[in-house]
């Protein structure tokens, strides 16, 4: 701050002559020291105030610098509370520790951790840096599972921290973020390396106290071997021409004794900040005066402090506007403020201890979150914060290995894992009790143990049953269970479902599952109106009434120009049927001249192709393939009816179809085995039984298998599966899912589960029941593309018919014959043929074998002309 000042008053381009004198004032990192000299150093005329170093004093000295308007500048206050809606005559000159605790939390959501333990020191600066670390890492699905804080001072009880690094040895996490000052970090550092702390397995991570001291002085050997391996963050300032001087310049001052960290070079900066902030007040016509604080005048005089001659700075306003507009490169880089007075784009180095030094293995900014590249590069660039763009280089971890910790072991106190095993007394296949011993066999073990032994790391579990033998037990207890601690983890045929992810932990499932409808069937022989059963009533409607819609549209396309379609009205209504009957065998004898009745018949004939292809195709499948038949068709007209339900007993299954579906728990019937399961649905709701069964679909499998006279109706109307439950945020539940994904890969899961679920014949033809009938559903697009061609093809005509009739408009007004009548006559009439038409009647263009076999037909029709018209 000092060399500053010296900077500042020899350039001339700044204050113009105005010397800055620097007052200090210590306050021994103490707040009663720190508020008595602040209303000591107020008694003077003051309007800018440089400091504290500690947030602890700022908190008190804030409140002073508010009542009498004076900007505080503080090059070392990082407390995140001390903000600006509290102090608006706060501003901080150095990073907020809302960045560091974020880039912290990052760091920590990079390597995959999820829990973590805190120590800081126990006043303002470490309760509320650790408060913001845990907002922090909440959003990041992480946590702090234990924190502890230390008496703040110069002296730190070492038996006290040896006792705080002796309960977090024994706890599960092994990540621990360390927020404290120099004096009692060290301490921790040296206790933690004292008890074995510092080895292989452990993360520690340091705030930027420790590159602080790094930067500003050499170490002993014996501090560095205390800190091997650990991590720590350090303000990012760039490396510019000016700052690499002024270092140079540092070194000769101080012969290399005294290094310079990143506050000595806000400090730096702040003294420019303020003095370039008057010189702009000057400029703009600011005048330094003050009034005087007349708020004690009627509380006595202020004894030794003299607190009555302590003033208001009339524009510290002003001053306060010029100080948050400034904008200029500093030795820590731009000096310049956002709109919630925090300094512009900040970034921190990450380093990590090795050896007698540092190094950095990468950054992180508040713009683009970690990397290997220096922020000042990312600015270039558009913001990138996805995951796939975060990078660091490789650590050396504490215990000199390159691995990246697990952050996590068991407690290490010899206790094993309690893990609760449901006893069933059906479908032994997924889980039973060995008898005779105190273990348990199955699919779901089989798959638990593979996953377990997947894992780099040894778990110590055993089995604990769960149930009294006699009943299947409740699932939802068993989960319950691992909430009040009884049990550390469940391990058996556990649904996934809503109610139970919300308290505790699943892992990936290892087992597809759903609720699935099971009923008893009969099989269906085709009879004599078996050809009906293809398509659908609705199907079969709508197919005749397009085929006689047809048959009309063409008639009235070909009625003026086809002799074919001409005649009596008798003839010409069979001529209609006949036909469109006949397109359905594609053997119709009349033949379309006009061009849009050729393109009715186009499409309609493709139309037809499709329909009796399908046709022919389901009535195969009928008359071939054995057709079931069961009185329900699944969960919907399962729940429309009032007969009972069978369910299993201990399933999620009652809870469902109670709570979701809404059927009335008088309906549901608790069966406990397969037998059960068979005899109910054989009696039938009629005899005592029931009508149905709804069970997952694992089980049903099982029953089926030795059940030849049920099946499954309907679709699975649940999605869910299997899995191994653990209390909320175990990391245990992590690494089994990755272990199944794994079994899964390798096609061990697959295996396992042959070598429990073996399937009879019966339970191969294991296919849901559904009808096979052609739905109106799947023609409707044909149906619309047909029935769209016949009303262009109509509406083509009569236009032409209405433009002909235009055309034709009698010359006489008084004719009698109205329009509609025209209409109908021109509709009916003859069209008369064109040239060339007549010219191929004529025979011109004829073969002569042609022309002799149409001689005597025209001969006759001529003959019959001439005698009607004799007559």
């Amino acid at each position: 701050m000092e060399e500053a000042v010296k900077d500042i008053n020899s350039n001339s381009n700044i204050l113009h002559g105005t010397q800055l004198r620097l007052h200090m004032q210590t306050s021994n990192c103490s707040g009663f020291d720190g508020m008595i000299q602040a209303l000591r150093f107020m008694e003077t005329d003051v309007i800018a105030i440089l400091g504290p170093q500690s947030s602890v004093v700022s908190h008190i000295v804030s409140h002073v610098a508010n009542e009498l308007r004076v900007p505080m500048l503080s090059f070392a206050a990082t407390d995140p509370t001390l903000s600006s809606l509290q102090f608006p005559f706060f501003v901080r000159t150095t990073l907020s520790d809302l960045y560091q605790m974020t880039a912290v939390a990052e760091i920590i959501d990079f390597y995959g951790w999820k829990e973590v333990i805190a120590i800081y020191v126990d006043d303002d600066y470490g309760r509320n840096g650790v408060s913001v670390l845990e907002d922090a890492l909440a959003g990041r699905r992480c946590r702090i599972s234990y924190k502890a804080g230390i008496k703040s001072g110069p002296d730190v009880d070492r038996g006290e921290i040896t006792n705080l690094l002796v309960n977090v040895a024994q706890m599960q996490s092994r990540v621990i973020v360390v927020h404290a000052h120099s004096n009692s970090g060290f301490m921790i550092f040296k206790v933690a390396r004292y008890l074995g702390m510092m080895q292989e397995g452990y993360v520690w991570i340091a705030t930027d106290w420790l590159s602080t001291v790094l930067d500003s002085s050499s170490l002993p050997l014996e501090t560095m071997d205390t800190l091997q391996g650990a991590l720590g963050l350090r303000q990012h300032t760039p490396d510019t021409d000016k700052k690499k001087a002024f270092f140079t310049r540092w070194n000769k001052i101080t012969g290399g004794s005294l290094g310079l960290h990143s506050y000595g070079l806000h400090a730096y900066d702040s003294v420019w900040l303020v003095a370039r902030a008057i010189d702009e007040f000057f400029n703009q016509g600011g005048v330094i005066s003050c009034t005087n604080y007349t708020s004690l005048h009627d509380k006595g005089k202020g004894g030794g402090l003299n607190l009555d001659a302590m003033s208001i700075f009339d524009n510290g306003t002003l001053l306060l506007d010029n100080i948050l507009q400034s904008d200029f490169v500093g030795l820590s880089g731009p000096m310049k403020f956002d709109l919630d007075k925090n300094l512009f784009r900040p970034a921190y180095d990450i380093i990590n201890v090795v050896g007698n030094g540092f190094r950095r293995i990468g950054y992180w900014s508040n713009y683009s979150g970690l990397s290997i590249v220096s922020p000042e590069t990312l600015y270039a660039n558009p913001p990138n914060r996805s995951s796939a763009n975060q990078h660091l280089h490789s650590v050396i971890w504490p215990g000199e290995t390159p691995s990246r910790p697990r952050g996590w072991v068991f407690p290490n106190n010899g206790k094993q894992l309690r893990i609760g095993v449901p006893i069933r007394v059906s479908f032994h296949e997924f889980v039973s009790p060995v008898k005779g011993t105190d273990t348990f066999k199955g699919f779901c073990v089989d798959v638990f143990a593979a996953a377990v032994n997947l894992l780099p790391y040894a778990v110590p579990y055993r089995f604990v049953p769960f149930g009294d033998g006699r009943k299947n037990p409740s699932y939802t207890e068993l989960v319950n269970s691992i909430t009040t601690g009884y049990f550390d983890g469940a391990v058996g045929d556990i649904a996934i479902v809503t109610n139970r992810t919300r308290i505790v932990d699943f892992t990936q499932p290892y087992a597809a599952s759903g609720l699935v409808v099971v009923a008893p069937f009969k099989k269906i022989n085709s009879g004599g109106w078996s050809f009906l059963q293809p398509f659908t009533p609705s199907m079969w409607i709508v197919t005749a009434c397009f085929f006689f819609f047809v048959g009309i549209v063409v008639w009235i396309l070909e009625h003026r120009i086809n002799d074919e379609f001409r005649g009596p009205p008798k003839q010409q209504f069979i001529t209609i049927l006949w036909f469109s009957l006949s397109t359905l065998f594609f053997s119709h004898r009349e033949n379309t001249v006009s061009a849009l009745g050729r393109g009715v018949v186009l499409i309609w004939l493709f139309v037809v192709l499709i329909i009796n292809s399908s046709y022919t195709a389901s009535l195969t499948s009928i008359l071939t393939v054995q057709q079931l038949s069961s009185p329900i068709s699944g969960i919907d007209s399962l729940k429309a009816s009032d007969e009972p339900i069978g369910f299993q007993v201990g399933s999620f299954a009652e809870r469902y179809l109670t709570e979701d579906i809404g059927i009335s728990k008088s309906r549901l019937v608790a069966l406990g085995s397969p037998e059960e399961y068979a005899k109910a649905l054989q009696l039938g709701p009629n005899k005592g039984g029931v009508a149905a069964i709804i069970d997952e679909r694992p089980y049903v499998e099982i029953f089926l298998s030795a059940q030849c006279t049920f099946r499954i109706v309907g679709q699975e109307f649940t999605r869910s599966g299997w899995g191994f439950a653990f209390p909320r945020d175990s990391p245990l539940a992590v690494d089994l899912s990755t272990a199944i994904l794994q079994l899964s890969e390798t096609g061990d899961l697959q295996r396992i589960h042959d070598k429990w679920m073996t399937r009879s014949t019966c339970s191969l033809d294991n296919t849901e029941i559904d009808s096979d009938r052609l739905q109106l559903k799947s023609f409707w697009g044909l149906f619309i593309i047909c029935g769209l061609a016949c009303f262009i093809a109509l509406l083509i005509y009569f236009l032409q018919i209405m433009l002909l009739l235009w055309r034709s408009a009698p010359s006489e007004p008084a004719s009698n014959v109205g329009p509609m009548q025209r209409f109908l006559s021109l509709v009916d009439e003859k069209k008369d043929p064109s040239r060339s038409e007549r010219r191929k009647r004529n025979g011109d263009e004829m073969s002569p074998e042609d022309q002799i076999e149409r001689q005597p037909k025209r001969i006759q029709i001529v003959t019959e002309a001439e005698f009607k018209s004799n007559n």
